[in-house]
């Protein structure tokens, strides 16, 4: 008979999020303008946690979703439309574009406008584009009709677009944030895995790992 205590076993939720700790990406916000379809909300939070994204800001005046996090994390539908990742993922809702900038300018996030080049605006396409230039970064997608709004557009630093080689030249919300977040996830990855401060200072001895391994 001993003192010993035995080591608690940790839950497989616990686990997992021991696990991909290390992988997600810090100050990075993602920002859906006004959307029409809460379909394409609840895929857009499944597509940033899956990716490793931080956190899901949310445009919506018209009030479809709750100001309470706690009551987007049961809402039925977004429960079931994200496969349950709206219950991992940080969601906050603004009334108004302007109140979402402010916010983000407040703490000093750099914007990117998601939209088809504008004039007058830097235009890159996605693989032109550093991601991992800013510490804080917020990356804008817009209406699933109108797209992003003027003001959206004039306040972000750049418009970044997909590149597209067919008839139709499109492609919907949850698809295209889908492969932009792959690419914006994967260079502020392999930029944390080199190096432990901004502006390429504290380069790590051995690199972090990018991928997770994983059993086969």
């Amino acid at each position: 008979m001993t003192n010993e205590k035995a080591t608690p076993v940790k839950k497989p939720a616990r686990q997992r999020a021991d696990q991909i700790r290390d992988f997600r990406c810090k100050n990075l916000i993602v920002v859906i303008e006004e959307p029409e379809n809460p379909r394409n909300i609840g895929t857009i939070i499944r597509n940033v946690n899956a990716l490793g994204a931080e956190k899901v800001y949310v445009v919506d005046p018209r009030h479809v979703l709750s100001d309470d996090w706690q009551e987007l994390r049961s809402e039925p539908k977004l429960s079931k439309l994200s496969v349950s990742a709206v219950k991992w993922t940080f969601v906050k809702r603004f009334g108004s574009t302007e109140e979402c900038l402010a916010h983000l300018e407040k703490n000093r996030f750099v914007s990117i406008a998601t939209s088809p080049h504008i004039k007058g605006k830097t235009n890159k396409y996605l693989h032109e584009v550093d991601f991992a230039e800013h510490a804080k970064l917020s990356v804008w997608f817009g209406n699933e009709a109108r797209g992003l709004s003027d003001l959206a557009v004039a306040r972000s630093d750049m418009c970044v677009s997909i590149p597209m080689f067919g008839m139709i030249e499109s492609l919907n919300l949850a698809t295209s944030s889908g492969i932009v977040l792959y690419e914006v996830t994967k260079q502020r990855r392999a930029y944390a895995s080199r190096h432990r401060l901004r502006d390429h200072r504290g380069e790590r001895t051995t690199p972090l790992p990018t991928i997770m391994a994983t059993d086969r």
